[in-house]
């Protein structure tokens, strides 16, 4: 895939009633995706999981989900800036309905999996909600699938929420390599943004922040080079390379949802920094994290 193609503008990668469809067929890789839907009030869609697992996550609203004999209540959230969501969890070679009474828009983080696990409801009040970095380096994660958190067979997934300003995805990482510190995964930037301007000021539609990906010297075989404008409803594919930063313009928070998934045995997120870059880890001791943050807590 070329570099053109890594950064997929909203709107441009839709299908069958999404507003956007991933697949590891149309990435040119092996396992991730992810799907975004649109309900109307009182809407419904039926998904088919095929080869992937795949988890519901709401954006916006809530919904009901139904799969294996089992219904999951989804309480939602009204945006991704307002709070951790609960979620469910649908594994491979089955079908799931979602439904919405009042509507909201609702994603599909996937994977293509090997084991078939049973269906079950990720609880709100069950996912880490963790600060990472200090300073303008502060971002929020809520981990709400990654290995420590939740069981699938193969994906990993979290969201990032960065204050206006703020550079996040930092310093600049890589997990393209299977070794002792890396583990080989394909990763989704999914964005989001908000305004912090009043009511009536004219501001960039669909907010605007910037991403990175960047390859290794000692690679010569996988060039890749990707300095991106990102928008509200925007994807970045990073098949390999270092990634990040990914950089909130001010009074404009950021989200995204990251979505992982490789080849390994085991499921673990291990990165490696570019060492270029690392030490910055460094000057983050005795700095305080950005106190806009945490922009919110998981429920009790």
């Amino acid at each position: 895939m070329s570099d053109q193609n890594l950064h997929l503008p909203a709107g441009s990668s839709t299908g069958d009633g999404f507003d956007l469809v991933v697949t590891p067929e149309s990435a040119g890789w092996g396992y991730s995706g992810l799907r975004v839907l649109t309900l109307a009030p009182g809407a419904s869609r039926t998904v088919a999981t095929g080869e992937d697992e795949l988890l519901v996550l709401p954006l916006s609203g809530a919904c009901t989900v139904r799969a294996e004999g089992q219904e999951f209540q989804l309480a939602g959230r009204g945006s991704v800036f307002d709070g951790v969501t609960d979620f469910a969890y649908v594994g491979r070679d089955s079908e799931l309905t979602i439904h919405s009474a009042a509507g909201g828009v609702f994603s599909f983080p996937g994977a293509r999996a090997r084991r078939r696990l049973p269906a079950r409801y990720g609880p709100a009040a069950g996912v880490p909600v963790e600060l990472r970095g200090a300073g303008q380096a502060s971002r929020q994660v809520n981990n709400f699938a990654t290995p420590a958190a939740f069981e699938t067979d193969k994906l990993i997934a979290c969201e990032v929420l960065t204050p206006g300003g703020n550079w996040s995805s930092y310093p600049p990482h890589r997990h393209d390599r299977s070794s002792e510190v890396e583990s080989e995964l394909e990763e989704i930037y999914y964005y989001r943004f908000r305004a912090l301007a009043p009511d009536g000021v004219p501001t960039v539609p669909g907010g605007v922040g910037i991403q990175q990906v960047y390859g290794d010297e000692q690679d010569p075989d996988r060039p890749i080079d990707v300095l991106e404008e990102v928008r509200s409803g925007d994807v970045v594919l990073i098949p390999h390379g270092w990634h990040g930063p990914s950089i909130a313009s001010p009074a404009y928070d950021m989200y995204y949802l990251n979505v992982m998934a490789g080849p390994e045995d085991e499921r673990a997120w291990k990165i490696c920094d570019d060492p270029a870059h690392g030490w910055v880890r460094s000057t983050w001791d005795g700095q305080r994290v950005d106190p806009r943050l945490p922009f919110y807590s998981a429920p009790k």
